[in-house]
């Protein structure tokens, strides 16, 4: 489906009535502007597809712009991996990506003009004295005993901020607008601080450093953005966002907000997120229970699945929390219609078939994939020692087993019928090995009299490939992991469960032409990919079969 024949939506309708009217010429440039402190998360795809999404639908422009105004988090990492984010999302932009840090001396010279319009001023107040100056929600704030500065010493202390004359946190520029403001955004906001630090792209040009709110409505007025999309965290910003392009007299862009992706048994705090790297409760930011957009990717998500879950959770205006279930329903769908269809025993038993001849190997031609002709087929040894999960052997079988016991008989997928005679056993009872007998007779048929209850995978034992897989589940075992409790932080929920190493997988040989990232459906297992970084035969679990959450969920309430 095209961007121009997707549904609208609140912001679409907006876009229209500027089109309509001729606000912007019929022009639509939207910005995509990620701070980079951090990898990008799934919440930041609902963002990237709806602001280069709108791009598209209106033949318009989407940039890319860094907001890299806090060096001291930032590293040329971040960048690099939020550009391969948004390229395998399936988006391009204009030219070089753009970095606030571009704009740092018009910037300062708009910072400039405040003071000289008496709008702006150099404060002494440390921290501790700010806040309270700042007042409440239900007490106004106070004017800072330097608000009355002359417009020279202004002028003046500013442009030995800039010279490195004062050190970090000794002053700060403020706005001046209202300190009795009902919105405390506009009590003389800080919009320039002092930071003696290299910045990875300015190097050491720069030792004044703009805030946040000062500097994205004036990049957005430099670019000529004219729809400025924001999540509803900054709908207390934007009287401030318009404060200062009306002072100034800028062109003038629209901010528009709306509800940013709140997922369940989920953190996206990017702040948490590195706390959790940083402590090693995960292997990277690319580690695949993150809901970082790299650590999707690695665990098999494919970029159309988040575009289409993107797509189905709409653009609205108001909060709610989003069914992960919804997410991975996302990627089942895609998988089911075009992953290709493969054999891999994770927990293996070995079978020996008393009746087949020694020596003798067969290859069976089966389908790639059930639904999909053109996938074409492949072949699969087989041989007269076999491997199975342990999970489809049961000695005293449950109510309605469906797959091998004693003296029952199962189908081997895309083989021949098998009945098992004899379990072996270790000293401790376990069973390690069966002993069955196959049906020369029932290849791709079923005979009168025989009735398997079941097909179960399988691989030859002399053929099988070893591989290593991790069985990734969610990294929290809560449904709000990040609520606020008296007791418990978000840390205290990490699902320990949430990674089951398999180190004797035993899978078919065809696998060891799978590409780094290719997803397979293992038959009866689940989907999973190729990891993209290990080296060796390692597959990640993608997501299950089916939601066995939802299962545990309903048994639970």
């Amino acid at each position: 489906m095209s961007e121009t024949s997707k549904p609208g939506n609140f912001i679409t309708q907006i876009i229209d009535k500027d089109n309509e009217t001729g606000k912007h010429g019929g022009k639509v440039l939207t910005r995509f502007p990620p701070e980079p402190n951090g990898y990008l998360h799934i919440g930041h795809a609902k963002s990237i597809c709806l602001n280069f999404g709108l791009a598209q639908r209106y033949q318009g422009q989407c940039n890319l712009r860094f907001d890299d105004t806090n060096p001291e988090k930032e590293s040329v990492e971040y960048i690099e991996s939020i550009k391969r984010d948004v390229e395998w999302l399936g988006f391009e932009w204009k030219d070089e990506p753009k970095f606030a840090s571009d704009y740092f001396g018009q910037l300062y010279d708009f910072a400039v003009q405040l003071i000289k319009a008496g709008k702006a001023y150099v404060c002494e107040l440390n921290a501790e004295q700010m806040r309270e100056y700042r007042g409440t929600l239900k007490e106004p704030g106070k004017n800072s005993p330097f608000r009355d500065r002359s417009v020279e010493e202004n002028l003046a202390i500013f442009e030995d901020m800039k010279k490195g004359k004062y050190a970090d946190g000794e002053v700060v520029l403020r706005a001046k607008i209202d300190m009795a403001s009902p919105n405390i955004n506009l009590r003389d906001p800080i919009i320039y601080r002092v930071r003696h630090v290299h910045h990875h792209q300015t190097g050491d040009q720069w030792c004044v450093y703009p805030m946040y709110d000062f500097t994205h409505c004036l990049s957005d007025a430099i670019e000529g953005v004219t729809h400025s999309v924001c999540t509803l965290e900054f709908q207390d910003h934007r009287p401030l966002y318009d404060w200062v392009l009306a002072t100034l007299g800028t062109v003038h862009p629209q901010q528009i907000e709306f509800a940013r992706l709140n997922l369940n048994y989920t953190v996206t705090s990017k702040r948490k997120l590195k706390q959790l790297v940083d402590e090693q409760h995960v292997n990277g930011w690319d580690d695949p229970r993150m809901p970082t957009i790299s650590g999707l990717r690695r665990r098999g998500y494919t970029a159309l699945s988040i575009r289409n879950f993107c797509e189905r959770i709409g653009v609205t205006k108001s909060d709610s929390v989003v069914d992960v279930g919804m997410l991975e329903h996302a990627i089942r769908e895609d998988l089911d219609a075009n992953a290709n269809r493969a054999m891999a025993v994770l927990n293996p038993i070995k079978v020996v078939l008393t009746n087949y001849p020694e020596g003798k190997e067969e290859i069976f031609t089966v389908s790639n994939h059930p639904k999909n002709e053109a996938a074409g087929q492949r072949q699969v040894p087989f041989s007269k020692e076999l491997y199975i999960d342990a999970a489809d052997f049961a000695e005293v079988p449950p109510r309605k087993w469906k797959r091998l016991t004693l003296e029952g008989a199962v189908r081997l997928r895309g083989g021949y019928v098998i009945t098992c005679d004899e379990a072996i056993k270790n000293d401790a009872g376990d069973v390690i090995e069966l002993h069955c007998r196959y049906d020369e007779n029932t290849l791709g048929v079923n005979p009168e009299g025989y009735k398997p209850k079941g097909v179960i995978h399988w691989v030859s034992a002399k053929h099988a490939v070893d591989a290593s897989v991790n069985l990734y589940d969610r990294l929290f075992d809560n449904e709000a992991p990040d609520a606020n409790y008296e007791d418990k932080t978000f840390l205290d929920f990490i699902n320990p469960e949430s990674l089951t190493v398999l180190t004797s997988a035993k899978v078919e040989p065809s696998l060891l032409e799978a590409e780094k990232g290719q997803g397979f459906q293992f038959e009866r297992e689940g989907y999973f990919c190729r990891d993209l970084k290990e080296e060796g035969l390692v597959f990640n679990r993608t997501v299950t079969l089916r939601d066995s959450w939802a299962k545990i969920e309903a048994k639970g309430k």
